[in-house]
């Protein structure tokens, strides 16, 4: 059995840290990485694990690259602080030849205000975050940033848990600070920014949620994702004209 480290970064994360910590108290190492969190998180962490390290907020790609250094083992399981690790994708980890591969993808059920969400194309999320230290990079990205592995991965069948936002007052929050950073990323390859397009890409993004991808199925909760990608795709596109005009 291959001993495994565990990373998480954080900052204020005190009403989502302790679920995520108990779901990988099984883990040989939990290294936590907190960008000067000035809630609870720390005390938190210090009941699950001695090595937490204080690093200035730089982004999430440097965070996480930091904390992947960090990892003395040489597999590495990297979560979020909304995320849990199911019994069962626990039990999947420590029974399956990792050495198989280089690295892991792992579906993840994503909840929105506790419901589980099966349409909004949030049922086809997998992500690649069991990884063979030596063989992982983080991708250079200001928001959505991920891992790369320079070898062969595969897929694990169990899933993790992804509470993503469980208030709407925690939803908003959330997009305006990845709206900002979306347009950042993306101002200087789009073209002209105006109001049709920021009309037009907003409306086309709440049809594709709701519509295409059949969050009507989800009831009210789709519904409210819908607008949420809305939202996020009108921020970003006036964002983009804010810095387009402003250069």
């Amino acid at each position: 059995m291959e001993k495994i480290s565990v990373i998480i970064i954080t900052k204020n994360e005190e009403l989502q840290i302790e679920e995520c910590l108990k779901s990988v108290s099984w883990a040989d190492e939990i290294i936590l990485v907190d960008s000067e969190s000035t809630d609870k998180t720390i005390d938190i962490a210090k009941k699950y694990t001695d090595k937490f390290f204080v690093k200035k907020w730089e982004g999430f790609a440097p965070q996480k690259s930091y904390a992947l250094s960090l990892a003395n083992n040489e597999w590495v399981l990297s979560l979020d602080a909304d995320e849990r690790i199911s019994e069962e994708l626990k039990h999947e980890i420590l029974n399956v030849d990792l050495n198989s591969f280089d690295g892991y993808s792992i579906p993840r059920n994503n909840y929105f205000l506790h419901k589980l969400i099966k349409t909004c194309g949030w049922e086809k999320d997998s992500q690649l975050r069991l990884l063979k230290k030596c063989k992982t990079s983080v991708t250079d990205r200001l928001v959505h940033e991920g891992f790369i592995v320079n070898g062969n991965t595969g897929k694990l069948k169990s899933p993790m848990l992804h509470f993503t936002y469980n208030t709407i007052e925690s939803a908003i929050s959330k997009i305006n600070h990845y709206s900002s950073l979306q347009a950042l990323e993306r101002y200087k390859t789009k073209g002209r920014v105006n109001g049709f397009t920021i009309i037009a890409h907003g409306i086309a993004s709440f049809y594709k949620t709701f519509f295409a991808l059949k969050g009507f199925r989800d009831g009210v909760h789709g519904l409210c994702i819908a607008f949420i990608d809305s939202f996020t795709t009108f921020l970003t596109y006036m964002k983009i004209w804010e810095l387009q005009k402003n250069k």
